[in-house]
């Protein structure tokens, strides 16, 4: 059982399903997010939903074109003075980002990305959600979990077990506390109130137009997100909870306060919604307790600088996803589930502390624009600021020292997996100089399997779609690793060996601009990470990869 329908939630029913994992998603919203909530899906989870099956036109029908997107700018207003601007991961130059990645990251909200995961599991088998239905309890009863849930209509419980219960059920997870699963790091770093107004503001910003744009103003703080240009934006205002309330925002004042961010009257603006929230920075103690798994923000809670939250929580359900199904299907025991919590964990504290210095460093440029609680010494300060060519420099030079926070491929693409279910080789891991920034394609083990286009069937494509969901492959050039691997196919862990040359092509070079063992083989892991490396051919009656399945299964 799936507790939460939100996009984490509905991408791992997705898939379990895939793999042949019966669940049920149950989900006390009766309808989607209306409000537009996460708005950056990164590189790796687009390469998640590509494994899954996902339509990938559909996908690309919904997100920001990447011209509308493909910068994040500071200014005063909307219409006013820019003080500088930075890439947003390079959708400027997508050439770029297809030599390490088929699906670059693209602005798609999650009010458009949650109706595409819940049409695609409409169509699915094994699955079903159960819209309006509230989750109470949970009870680990050995082999299986009973938990009880409510109808938000009726108010009537029932029942329903299953061999596992996954909290994908958000920051607030009443799975997580249920299980009595604290939180580690602050949980207030700052509040505010979000205005979703509909209003077509691309007259406006035609000439530089941006996902983000930070209001650098002493009379208007916040950021704009324009989710999309012609019609959805949110502006992102400070809020002081322990002295103000949600009744303090009537529309007539956030309606104000949006047009005084734009710097002009013109144009329609309807304020749809309005909600606060506060910003946090935590990752639950454990991941995990018997049966019962939490994934996405029920797992760890980031600040927004960076996007990392929806993007982490999909990568927690490729993860977990593959190993459940090991389980039911028999090919592995339950230990496994335990690599979950410590290849997962590991990579939410990294992805927290990024997110951390990202909103530390965006405090920067309040500096520099003369931020003071006063807002008479603001304003003189800002002004004196802008007004000066040596304030400006140090004003551009504080922005352009942000370019980090909308450039963390390296981050996405170069999760290194440590432990149990990874055969270390002893060589050293090759890393840039910026491991945030900068993406050194590896095939070190427990690394993200390089992207190379590569042709199959006449067709080209990446190596990640040589990696379906449900099992190993064995990448090679080498006939004797083929031949070798032959005793492994009758066994009980399902392996698929693809034969450079026999099965696929490396007609563009790609493939050999991005390998380093040579004439040997990667094992691959059913989430397209690298479990062990082989170096050379194997030896005649070599049983080496029946031994690492028994040492990795």
């Amino acid at each position: 059982m799936i507790v939460g329908g939100g996009p984490v939630g509905l991408l791992a029913a997705i898939l379990l399903a895939e793999q042949g994992v019966e669940s049920v998603v149950v989900e006390r919203r009766l309808d989607f997010q209306a409000p537009p909530a996460a708005h950056v899906v990164n590189a790796r989870t687009f390469e998640i939903c590509r494994a899954a099956g996902l339509d990938p036109a559909q996908i690309e029908a919904a997100c920001q074109a990447p011209e509308d997107g493909a910068w994040v700018r500071w200014v005063d207003t909307l219409v006013g003075n820019e003080h500088g601007c930075v890439p947003f991961e390079h959708q400027h130059d997508l050439d770029r980002l297809l030599d390490v990645t088929p699906t670059p990251l693209r602005n798609l909200s999650q009010h458009h990305f949650e109706p595409i995961l819940r049409a695609h599991l409409d169509h699915v088998d094994r699955t079903s959600v159960r819209a309006g239905v509230e989750w109470l309890s949970s009870t680990d009863e050995g082999d299986t979990v009973l938990s009880v849930v409510r109808d938000v209509d009726s108010g009537g419980t029932s029942t329903i077990r299953s061999r596992f219960v996954i909290g994908a059920d958000g920051a607030g997870s009443p799975v997580r506390r249920w299980m009595g699963i604290g939180l580690d790091g602050p949980s207030r770093l700052g509040a505010f109130i979000t205005i979703h107004a509909e209003a077509n503001l691309r007259h406006l910003v035609a000439d530089r137009p941006a996902t983000l744009y930070w209001i650098d103003n002493p009379d208007c703080q916040g950021v704009f997100v324009a989710h999309d240009l012609d019609r959805t934006w949110v502006f992102m205002h400070p809020f002081d909870p322990d002295v103000e309330t949600l009744a303090d925002y009537p529309v007539e004042r956030c309606t104000e306060i949006f047009r005084r961010a734009m710097g002009t009257d013109e144009g329609d603006v309807v304020v749809r919604s309005i909600s606060p929230w506060s910003m946090s920075c935590q990752i639950a103690e454990r991941y995990r307790d018997g049966r019962v798994f939490l994934i996405g923000d029920a797992a760890h809670r980031f600040p927004p600088t960076g996007g990392l939250g929806l993007n982490t929580g999909a990568s927690d359900a490729h993860n977990l996803a593959w190993k459940l199904a090991a389980v039911e299907h028999g090919w592995a025991d339950t230990t496994l589930l335990d690599t979950y919590e410590s290849e997962r964990r590991a990579v939410g504290r990294r992805n927290s502390a990024q997110s951390l210095a990202n909103a530390i460093r965006i405090l920067d440029v309040a500096v520099a624009s003369g931020a003071d609680p006063d807002p008479e010494v603001a304003r003189r300060r800002y002004a004196e600021i802008v007004s000066s060519p040596d304030g400006l420099a140090r004003l551009r030079a504080a922005i352009e020292d942000q370019a980090e926070h909308f450039d963390m491929l390296g981050l996405q693409l170069g999760v290194v997996y440590e432990g149990a279910l990874v055969i270390d080789d002893g060589t050293p891991l090759i890393e840039g100089d910026d491991p945030v920034r900068d993406h050194i394609p590896t095939t070190h083990p427990g690394a993200r399997l390089p992207h190379a286009w590569v042709e199959r069937d006449g067709q080209r494509i990446s190596t990640l779609d040589l990696i379906p969901l449900d099992r190993f492959v064995l990448l090679t050039s080498s006939p004797a690793w083929a031949q070798e691997s032959e005793a492994c196919l009758a066994g009980p862990v399902p392996l698929e060996v693809v034969q450079f040359g026999r099965d696929v092509e490396d007609r563009w070079g790609s493939w050999a601009a991005v390998t380093e063992p040579g004439d040997g083989a990667l094992l691959i892991r059913p989430d397209q990470h690298v479990a062990a490396r082989f170096a050379g051919a194997p030896l005649p009656g070599s049983t080496v990869l029946r031994d690492v399945f028994e040492q990795l299964l």
